[in-house]
């Protein structure tokens, strides 16, 4: 019941192509795009349209797309821009499954104009996918498929690339013809009026000629799909990116640079970022060249010491490490080079290296254990014979199974040796850097796989918060008109979290303050409490460790007089206080939270700001929640006050697992919370005692209009709430939920146990086993577009898996495709209506109007199911062997 064709398929794979405003003028549009089809030697069916003409480079020319007697899968369209909603409502009435507007008298305002609006609107009414407008083009070199306004010969390969910008993904074409490169598919997207980057992304996931991804993005329209659609492609593949311009910034105020957001949002999509264009084509000469590192160790090989030290230094720049080469490692090459007590790596084999020398140095360090990628660095000094060298490299690593870059450093003498690297596929650079760099951005691709499996639930075995109260105290202060909260308000709010806090009352003239200082306890703190005033230092209108109760009463009015005068337009509504936190071994930290304009909420973490609240921020780690134990550890190591929560001077560490349960309260609210504007515990002071907040800061806003819950936030937490149980009959329990990452095996063993019958059933053709991307694509689902939920039952200290049902939601938004199976032992024993009833159920909540599935037309069972559930049955469209079951949600 799942169709493997991609819904973009007739995009990336047509069978029939027609360029419209297709010329015999050299340099224009249609005359660029057909001599480039034309010497592709598209496999498929080639069409010219332009009513001016009867024929063009020798073939029949139609002077319309309804005129081909025939329905075309792509159009692309070469015309003038305002002739662009006319050519597309004539692809529509002659069904044409998409269209690429490579426009002539190009938009350059970023916005759509009045012609491409009406087209979006023809497109939308007849069903035509576009890409575009204000599109370079599009390319599948191994179908011969070229339909790009470049002049570029685009060779077959694995890397496929996804550009805003037309100009980068021309650029990126020339350089891989050049450097023998070779692509799977290339799409310059435009201003993605109808077709976006998430959509690429998912054909590119399903194509298998794809094996990694290279993305050049100048902007975010919906972080929700962004982030899914990342994530997806980088379960099965790396993913890396290069962003153009700068990341808005917040019109809140704070100070959390969004470049870090941004980054952290990569992070926990498992993408992995580059900086700049050069640093994109080493990565993609490294891919193409099955460059893939398993972990961060690196041995490095050099015939000089001081451009071994300059790669060593980057490389711990880098975060990379350099481990001690065993000694049977060293001793292998030359028995001299192993002395006692000296560093082995770099591994400098000596200025006289010959060839046979550097072939013995790599082929140890590719058998030592504790080496995963190895660099091999030579400059050319008298004896160095630099193409025989390389030659002898690349002997020795014919049967490599780790990576393996060169640096040949120099000029003339190097040339023919870096041509030969080339040429058999290993990565070659001129300097030490560029080569360092290369391996630790595509070894960081491989360690984010680890913050990619993590499915985060909000407040995880954490005792329920108090979310009535929380919403109470928010919708009291909204009400009266306030979007600050004061800080007995804030606290309130973390209590209800189970946050420890400081107990605060407010006192409002001297002698109160006095008396419920004395019933508090000395020493304590006096803060203003004024709605106006944010920051309350700043203002003066905050006193520490008063000891005293004269020194209370003067601290009440001194704080009065000040911020009277300081901030005249302030309201003081009193002075809270509090008990001073004395802790000896404390860290304090400021842990927070802010509304990104483009990923929503942020959670942060640094040091409390001694320098102040600004320079305290730009010190901080950052995440996307929802966190987990797993994210919190990742997050804490980032942060620049990792070592100080460690065992630091006279001072124990502190309680890791108090400072995590308040990341993950902090995570839990903000998940629960989407009237959270930002948040500020400053100071969370921390020892080995525990964790507790001393100074609170919210600010709230309306709540947005969410269709669902968690709308407001770019990664959907993994749904605890849909997890379910039942008894069957004969007593035994059964349990109802969501798929998870780990599942994996329990999926792949689930899958095998079915018969060869119900295995062909579910995958329409022969499968025995799932492919490490099918179970990364079934298992580590975006809950947001997709569910799938499994029915299991332990059995001992295993679970069994009884059945699994999903849907993924099609590209209209507003219908999704369903998939069931059953394990073949478990028929008739209600499991199948358990799982369909719970699906359907959690498809209408998520707001879609249909289900449909497409069902062999001999699976007579499944056909007499969703009979009885309401599905009606129609002929396929298309392949008669199908029928297509549609259920109205």
């Amino acid at each position: 019941m799942d169709s493997e064709r991609h819904y973009l398929t007739s995009l990336f794979e047509p069978q029939s192509v027609a360029i419209i405003g297709a010329s015999e003028t050299a340099n224009s549009i249609g005359y660029t795009v057909a001599q480039n089809m034309l010497a592709a030697g598209f496999k498929g069916q080639l069409f010219f349209v332009n009513p001016s003409h009867k024929t063009l480079f020798g073939e029949l020319c139609f002077k319309s797309i309804e005129a081909i007697p025939q329905r075309i899968d792509l159009a692309v369209i070469c015309t003038r821009n305002e002739t662009i909603a006319e050519i597309v409502e004539a692809c529509g009435r002659a069904g044409c499954r998409t269209a690429v507007i490579i426009s002539a008298g190009m938009n350059t305002t970023g916005t759509q104009t009045a012609a491409e609006r009406r087209a979006l609107v023809s497109a939308k009414h007849h069903g035509v996918r576009l890409v575009g407008p204000e599109s370079m083009g599009i390319a599948r070199p191994i179908s011969g498929l070229n339909a790009s306004f470049t002049h570029t010969f685009v060779a077959p390969g694995s890397i496929g690339v996804v550009s805003h910008s037309g100009a980068i993904g021309a650029t990126v074409l020339d350089w891989a013809t050049t450097n023998k490169i070779g692509v799977s598919n290339v799409v310059t997207m435009g201003l993605e009026c109808d077709i976006d980057f998430g959509e690429v992304l998912d054909y590119m996931v399903a194509d298998h000629r794809t094996e990694s991804i290279f993305i050049f993005i100048e902007g975010i329209k919906n972080s929700r799909r962004f982030m899914s659609s990342l994530r997806a492609a980088a379960r099965c593949k790396p993913v890396l990116l290069v962003k153009i311009g700068t990341h808005p910034r917040s019109k809140f105020g704070n100070s959390i640079d969004p470049e870090m957001v941004f980054d952290a949002a990569l992070r926990r999509a498992g993408v992995v970022r580059l900086a700049t264009i050069g640093q994109m084509y080493a990565a993609a000469q490294a891919l193409f060249s099955r460059f893939r590192p398993k972990g961060n160790r690196l041995a490095i090989i050099t015939n000089g010491n001081a451009p071994g030290l300059m790669a060593a230094d980057h490389a711990l720049k880098m975060g990379l490490v350099l481990p001690q080469l065993q000694t049977k490692t060293v001793a292998a090459v030359d028995k001299s080079l192993a002395a006692p007590g000296v560093s082995t790596n770099p591994f400098n084999i000596l200025g006289d290296a010959d060839p046979a020398r550097y072939a013995a140095a790599l082929t140890a360090c590719l058998a030592d254990s504790q080496v995963d990628s190895v660099m091999l660095m030579l400059t050319p000094q008298g004896s160095t014979l630099p193409g025989e060298t390389a030659i002898a490299v690349i002997a020795a690593a014919t049967e490599a199974k780790k990576p393996i870059v060169a640096c040949w450093m120099g000029g003339t003498q190097v040339t023919e040796a870096r041509r030969l690297f080339l040429d058999a596929g290993i990565p070659v650079f001129r300097t030490p850097e560029p080569a360092v760099d290369l391996f630790s951005h595509i070894s960081n691709f491989y360690r984010a796989q680890q913050l990619l499996l993590q499915t985060a639930t909000p407040g995880a075995d954490l005792p329920q918060p108090r979310l009535e109260s929380a919403r109470l105290v928010i919708e009291t202060a909204l009400g009266e008109g306030r979007k600050v909260l004061s800080e007995m308000e804030s606290k309130a709010i973390l209590a209800s979290f189970q946050i420890p806090i400081a107990p605060t009352v407010v006192a409002r003239s001297a002698t109160e303050a006095v008396v419920l200082a004395e019933e508090i306890g000395l020493p304590v703190v006096l803060k203003i409490v004024a709605s106006q005033i944010t920051h309350k230092a700043e203002a003066g209108g905050v006193r520490l460790n008063l000891e005293k109760l004269t020194d209370v009463r003067d601290a009440y009015l001194a704080i009065s007089e000040t911020v009277a005068r300081r901030r005249p337009d302030a309201v003081i509504q009193g002075i809270s206080i509090e008990p001073m936190i004395v802790k000896p071994n404390g860290r304090q930290l400021v842990v927070g939270t802010i509304t990104d304009p483009i990923f929503g909420p942020i959670i942060y973490i640094g040091p409390s700001g001694e320098r102040g609240r600004f320079a305290s921020l730009r010190e901080c780690a950052v995440a996307l929640p929802p966190l987990n134990p797993y994210l919190v550890a990742d997050l804490l190591q980032t942060t620049r006050t990792a070592a100080n929560l460690d065992e630091y001077g006279d001072k124990p560490p502190v309680d890791l697992n108090a400072l995590q349960v308040v990341m993950l309260r902090v995570s839990e609210m903000v998940c629960e919370l989407p009237w959270i504007r930002e948040m500020e515990i400053s100071p969370l002071i921390v020892d080995e005692n525990g964790a507790v907040a001393v100074d609170a800061r919210i600010t709230v806003q309306e709540p947005p209009l969410l269709t669902r819950k968690y709308d407001h936030m770019a990664i959907h937490p993994y749904p605890s709430n849909l997890i379910t149980h039942f008894q069957l009959p004969d007593g035994e329990t059964v349990t109802v939920r969501p798929i998870r990452p780990e599942d994996a095996e329990l999926q792949q063993t689930f899958v095998k146990s079915l018969s060869a019958e119900s295995r062909y059933f579910r995958f329409m053709s022969s499968v025995h086993e799932l492919s490490t991307a099918q179970l990364a694509r079934l298992t580590q689902i975006d809950y947001d577009r997709e569910m799938a939920l499994i029915a299991e039952m332990d059995k001992g200290e295993i679970k069994q898996e009884l059945g699994v049902v999903r849907y993924a939601t099609n590209p209209d938004g507003a219908s999704c495709e369903f998939a069931i199976v059953i394990a073949d032992d478990w028929h008739r024993r209600g499991i199948a209506r358990r799982l369909m009833s719970a699906l359907i159920d959690c498809a209408r909540n998520n707001g879609l109007s249909s289900m449909n599935g497409d069902i062999l037309a001999e699976n007579s069972h499944m056909l007499h199911f969703v009979t009885g559930l309401g599905f009606s049955l129609s002929a396929h469209p298309e392949d008669p062997g199908l029928r297509r079951a549609v259920l109205a949600l």
